[in-house]
């Protein structure tokens, strides 16, 4: 059993500002990702090669002078900030405490939680690329559904899943809408802030629910290539008719969510 006092120890320092600011480069990291995602989907528009997910955002940091220490960095920031939801998940926020309701309460700290496997997931991949073992997410994910199609049951799993990330898309888009990510900041933001949080989260939202939609399809039509992540949900938009134009918006939007974690490492309540 955990000493008491070991584990307020543990609070303190989980929710103390020096933790904090080490944390906020989980945002500058997260960000980096997001723009290496618009720009390989801007990059497919016009006939490039990559995958436009977080695995192929890291495999072309790793390419690049200096980009295997980048990821290292990466690893930490990644790390840090993981620990640091996984303690507003257990502990509570730090930011204004006992402001929220109990059930607003319930759902940041469940939020906190599914953030810090998200970013330990991020620390993963960074530490795979870094050390020179990285592989594409969107092939993991088809020989996973694969693997999960072999059995009914995993069939289930596999729909429930879609509706899961779709129900996640959902929520960036109606946070976008609603401008509700402001919560999320210290001080007044700007008009500028505002605009660009807002397209950055309908459009991450979208390319979300989009990823979703793809597990759903694989899944009902038995056919696994169709549950490619994020890097499949692109490459299906610029398969459509004006595909150049849609890969053209999605790159656009998926850079101005990375613009706006930048935002977030300066000004995010922590």
């Amino acid at each position: 059993m955990t000493h008491p006092g070991l584990s307020h120890t543990v609070g303190q320092f989980a929710q103390s500002s020096v933790f904090a600011r080490l944390a906020r480069a989980g945002y500058v990291m997260s960000g980096l990702v997001h723009l290496l995602i618009g720009y390989i989907a801007i990059r497919l528009a016009f006939g490039g090669g990559g995958n436009a997910d977080q695995s192929g955002a890291m495999a072309e940091l790793a390419d690049k002078p200096g980009g295997k220490f980048t990821l290292w960095v990466g690893v930490v920031a990644f790390v840090l900030m993981a620990l640091w939801r996984l303690a507003e998940a257990v502990f509570g926020s730090a930011s204004e405490p006992g402001a929220d309701s109990r059930k607003s309460e319930v759902f940041d700290r469940a939020k906190a939680l599914a953030l810090s496997v998200v970013y330990f997931a991020f620390a993963i991949t960074a530490f795979r690329f870094a050390q020179g073992s990285g592989q594409p997410s969107s092939s993991q994910s088809v020989g996973l559904t694969a693997r999960l199609m072999q059995h009914t049951a995993g069939t289930i799993v596999l729909v429930a899943a879609g509706l899961v990330i779709i129900a996640v898309g959902g929520y960036h888009v109606y946070k976008g809408a609603k401008q509700n990510f402001l919560d999320d900041l210290r001080g007044v933001p700007s008009a500028f802030v505002r605009r660009l949080g807002t397209a950055g989260y309908i459009a991450k939202g979208l390319a979300v629910a989009a990823a979703g939609l793809l597990v759903i399809l694989a899944a009902t039509e038995s056919d696994p290539n169709k549950s490619a992540g994020l890097d499949g949900a692109v490459k299906t938009l610029g398969a459509q008719p004006f595909g150049m134009v849609l890969l053209l918006i999605a790159g656009a939007g998926i850079i101005t969510y990375g613009l706006y974690s930048f935002v977030m490492a300066r000004s995010a309540k922590m």
